[in-house]
C-alpha cells in the first residue's frame, strides 16, 4: 500500500505548479506550493508519503469539528433547524446574500456563513469556554495532545477578516448568532488557525469512516452523527466543487486554502493529504488529483 502511495504522490507532484497558494490571508501567502504529503490511517495499520508531517492550518476543514460538537451539544435536529444542509452553488466565502435577513435555507455549515453559526451553537458560557472545549475535542479526535494555534496566521486572519465579521452581523441581524459577533469571531478565526498534519487529519476521518468511533474502538462521536457529517461532505465539504468531486472521486471529504484535505471511505480508512497550491475554487489541485488516483486504484468510490 506504502508502494502505491509513492508513486500516486510521486505523479501527481507536477499537479503542485498548476495551483496557487491562498494569498487573502498574508500569512496563507508564504506556504511552499511544491510541498506535498498524504496520510492513510486504517484500523489495521498506517501508511505514508512525502511531506506528511508538515503543519499547516486546518482552515475550512475545522468547519466539521464545529459541526460535531455542535451535534453533540445540541442534537441533529436542533442543527438543522438553524443550518440547512443544501449546496449553495456559491463560493464558501460568499456575501452576495440579497435578503435582508438569512434563512437557514440559504446557508449550510460547509460555507462561511453556516460554520459561524454553527461555531456559535457549541454550548458554552463564554467564548473562552468555547474555545477551550473545541481544542479539548480536537486533541480526542486528532490523537495528537499538541495541537496549537499558528499565532501568526490568526493575526493575518483576524487582521484581514472583514469579509467574515460581515457574515458574522448579518447572522447576529437574523436572530442566528446571539452575543459578541467578535468575540464569536475570534473563536473562529483561532480554530480555522489550528496546526495540524496530514496524520491528524486522516485519524478524523478513520473515526467518520469507522461510524464515529476511533481506532481503538471508543464511540467519540455517535454513529449517527458520523452518518450526518458524512453525507454533508458529500453534498457540500470541497466548496462549489463538490458535485465534480463526488463524480470522480465519490467519498466524503473536506478542503481548507491551507492546503489540506481530510477524506474518508466509511469503514475502510481515513485519509490526509497536504499540498498549498489551490484551485480557483479554494481546493488542493494536486490534493485532488491523488484522491482521484487512489479512489480507481482501491475502488474506494461509495457509489
Amino acid at each position: 500500500m506504502e508502494k502505491v502511495l509513492n508513486a500516486v504522490l510521486e505523479d501527481c507532484r507536477r499537479y503542485t505548479l498548476e495551483g496557487q497558494v491562498a494569498s487573502y490571508i498574508p500569512e496563507l501567502a508564504k506556504a511552499d506550493n511544491e510541498k506535498i504529503g498524504v496520510y492513510v490511517a486504517m484500523k489495521e495499520g498506517e501508511f505514508c508519503a512525502g511531506d506528511w508531517d508538515k503543519n499547516f492550518t486546518i482552515q475550512s476543514i475545522a468547519k466539521t469539528i464545529f459541526l460535531m460538537l455542535a451535534a453533540i451539544d445540541n442534537g441533529i435536529d436542533v442543527v438543522k433547524s438553524h443550518v440547512g444542509v443544501e449546496a449553495t452553488g456559491k463560493p464558501f466565502n460568499a456575501i452576495d446574500y440579497g435578503d435582508s435577513v438569512i434563512l437557514k435555507e440559504h446557508i449550510n455549515p460547509m460555507v462561511n456563513i453556516g460554520a459561524i453559526a454553527v461555531c456559535g451553537m457549541v454550548k458554552a458560557k463564554d467564548n473562552e469556554e468555547r474555545f477551550r472545549r473545541l481544542m479539548e475535542f480536537s486533541k480526542k479526535i486528532t490523537g495528537n495532545p499538541d495541537l496549537e494555534i499558528d499565532r501568526e496566521v490568526y493575526r493575518s486572519e483576524r487582521e484581514t477578516g472583514n469579509k467574515n465579521r460581515a457574515l458574522g452581523y448579518l447572522l447576529k441581524n437574523s436572530g442566528m448568532i446571539y452575543g459578541s459577533v467578535d468575540e464569536l469571531l475570534d473563536v473562529y478565526f483561532a480554530m480555522c488557525s489550528m496546526k495540524v498534519n496530514c496524520r491528524d487529519l486522516a485519524n478524523i476521518a478513520l473515526m467518520l469512516a469507522n461510524h464515529g468511533k476511533n481506532r481503538q474502538g471508543e464511540q467519540i462521536i455517535p454513529k449517527a452523527d458520523a452518518r450526518f457529517l458524512n453525507a454533508v461532505l458529500i453534498t457540500s465539504g470541497m466548496y462549489d466543487g463538490s458535485g465534480e468531486f463526488a463524480t470522480t472521486v465519490g467519498i466524503p471529504a473536506k478542503s481548507g486554502v491551507g492546503g489540506g484535505i481530510m477524506a474518508d471511505c466509511p469503514n475502510r480508512m481515513g485519509i490526509g493529504i497536504y499540498s498549498p497550491a489551490l484551485d480557483r475554487k479554494g481546493n488542493s489541485v494536486a490534493g485532488i488529483k491523488m484522491l482521484e488516483a487512489l479512489s480507481k486504484e482501491w475502488e474506494l468510490s461509495i457509489f
